[in-house]
Protein backbone atom coordinates (compact mmCIF):
# COMPACT_ATOMS: atom_id res chain seq x y z
CA UNK A 1 0.00 0.00 0.00
CA UNK A 2 1.20 3.54 -0.67
CA UNK A 3 -0.42 6.48 1.65
CA UNK A 4 -0.14 10.35 -0.22
CA UNK A 5 -0.25 12.78 2.44
CA UNK A 6 -1.10 16.62 0.81
CA UNK A 7 -0.60 20.06 2.76
CA UNK A 8 -0.23 23.35 1.88
CA UNK A 9 -3.69 23.84 0.86
CA UNK A 10 -5.58 27.64 1.92
CA UNK A 11 -6.70 30.74 1.00
CA UNK A 12 -4.69 33.26 -0.74
CA UNK A 13 -5.46 36.92 -2.46
CA UNK A 14 -5.00 36.89 -6.39
CA UNK A 15 -1.78 36.96 -7.89
CA UNK A 16 -0.49 35.66 -4.46
CA UNK A 17 1.66 32.27 -4.19
CA UNK A 18 1.30 28.76 -2.16
CA UNK A 19 2.94 25.71 -1.81
CA UNK A 20 1.60 22.76 -1.93
CA UNK A 21 3.30 19.57 -0.47
CA UNK A 22 2.83 15.67 -0.80
CA UNK A 23 4.97 13.48 0.83
CA UNK A 24 4.64 9.22 0.01
CA UNK A 25 4.80 6.51 3.00
CA UNK A 26 4.47 2.77 2.74
CA UNK A 27 5.53 0.84 0.04
CA UNK A 28 7.17 3.48 -2.44
CA UNK A 29 9.17 1.55 -4.17
CA UNK A 30 8.80 1.46 -7.84
CA UNK A 31 6.11 4.14 -7.94
CA UNK A 32 6.02 6.51 -10.20
CA UNK A 33 4.55 9.42 -12.44
CA UNK A 34 3.54 11.28 -9.28
CA UNK A 35 1.80 14.73 -9.94
CA UNK A 36 -0.64 17.18 -9.16
CA UNK A 37 -4.79 16.95 -10.20
CA UNK A 38 -7.53 19.07 -9.04
CA UNK A 39 -11.02 19.59 -8.65
CA UNK A 40 -13.13 22.52 -8.81
CA UNK A 41 -16.74 22.02 -6.96
CA UNK A 42 -19.38 20.61 -10.68
CA UNK A 43 -16.15 20.07 -12.16
CA UNK A 44 -14.26 17.33 -13.54
CA UNK A 45 -10.95 16.57 -12.30
CA UNK A 46 -8.32 17.56 -14.16
CA UNK A 47 -4.47 17.02 -15.06
CA UNK A 48 -2.45 20.62 -13.14
CA UNK A 49 1.14 18.97 -13.28
CA UNK A 50 3.31 15.38 -13.36
CA UNK A 51 5.91 13.60 -13.80
CA UNK A 52 6.44 11.13 -16.37
CA UNK A 53 7.69 7.48 -15.71
CA UNK A 54 10.68 9.10 -18.22
CA UNK A 55 11.22 12.04 -15.59
CA UNK A 56 9.66 15.01 -17.23
CA UNK A 57 7.14 17.42 -16.97
CA UNK A 58 3.39 18.19 -18.36
CA UNK A 59 1.74 20.81 -17.28
CA UNK A 60 -2.44 21.96 -17.76
CA UNK A 61 -1.98 25.18 -20.64
CA UNK A 62 -3.93 27.18 -18.10
CA UNK A 63 -0.92 26.82 -15.47
CA UNK A 64 1.79 26.67 -17.70
CA UNK A 65 4.70 29.77 -16.51
CA UNK A 66 2.87 30.18 -13.05
CA UNK A 67 3.29 26.58 -11.39
CA UNK A 68 6.39 24.38 -11.12
CA UNK A 69 6.15 20.74 -9.94
CA UNK A 70 9.60 19.57 -8.62
CA UNK A 71 10.44 16.39 -6.01
CA UNK A 72 12.74 15.83 -3.43
CA UNK A 73 13.41 11.90 -3.83
CA UNK A 74 15.23 11.67 -0.68
CA UNK A 75 12.45 13.35 1.03
CA UNK A 76 9.50 11.07 -1.01
CA UNK A 77 7.91 14.08 -1.62
CA UNK A 78 6.73 15.95 -4.38
CA UNK A 79 5.99 19.60 -4.81
CA UNK A 80 3.62 22.29 -6.54
CA UNK A 81 5.00 25.80 -6.43
CA UNK A 82 1.70 28.06 -7.19
CA UNK A 83 2.09 31.58 -8.51
CA UNK A 84 -0.17 34.40 -9.61
CA UNK A 85 -2.73 32.43 -8.72
CA UNK A 86 -6.19 33.59 -10.28
CA UNK A 87 -9.99 33.24 -8.53
CA UNK A 88 -10.07 30.22 -11.17
CA UNK A 89 -7.59 27.83 -9.34
CA UNK A 90 -9.99 27.34 -6.67
CA UNK A 91 -10.37 23.89 -6.42
CA UNK A 92 -9.53 20.94 -3.97
CA UNK A 93 -5.86 19.82 -5.25
CA UNK A 94 -4.84 15.89 -5.48
CA UNK A 95 -1.71 14.24 -5.28
CA UNK A 96 -1.49 11.46 -7.54
CA UNK A 97 0.72 8.29 -8.21
CA UNK A 98 1.41 4.83 -10.22
CA UNK A 99 2.75 1.70 -9.18
CA UNK A 100 2.73 -0.03 -12.30
CA UNK A 101 -0.83 0.39 -13.21
CA UNK A 102 -2.35 0.92 -9.79
CA UNK A 103 -2.93 4.81 -9.37
CA UNK A 104 -2.87 6.34 -5.73
CA UNK A 105 -4.25 9.67 -4.27
CA UNK A 106 -3.68 11.69 -1.89
CA UNK A 107 -7.22 12.48 0.34
CA UNK A 108 -6.84 16.40 -1.39
CA UNK A 109 -6.20 19.71 0.08
CA UNK A 110 -8.08 22.95 -0.51
CA UNK A 111 -7.00 25.92 -2.40
CA UNK A 112 -9.00 28.81 -2.39
CA UNK A 113 -7.96 32.22 -4.43
CA UNK A 114 -10.45 35.14 -3.22
CA UNK A 115 -9.94 38.75 -2.12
Amino acid sequence: QVQLVESGGDLVQPGGSLRLSCTASGSILRINAMGWYRQAPGKERELVATFTSGGSTNYADSVKGRFTISRDNAKNTVYLQMNSLKPEDTAVYYCNGFKGLTPYWGQGTQVTVSS
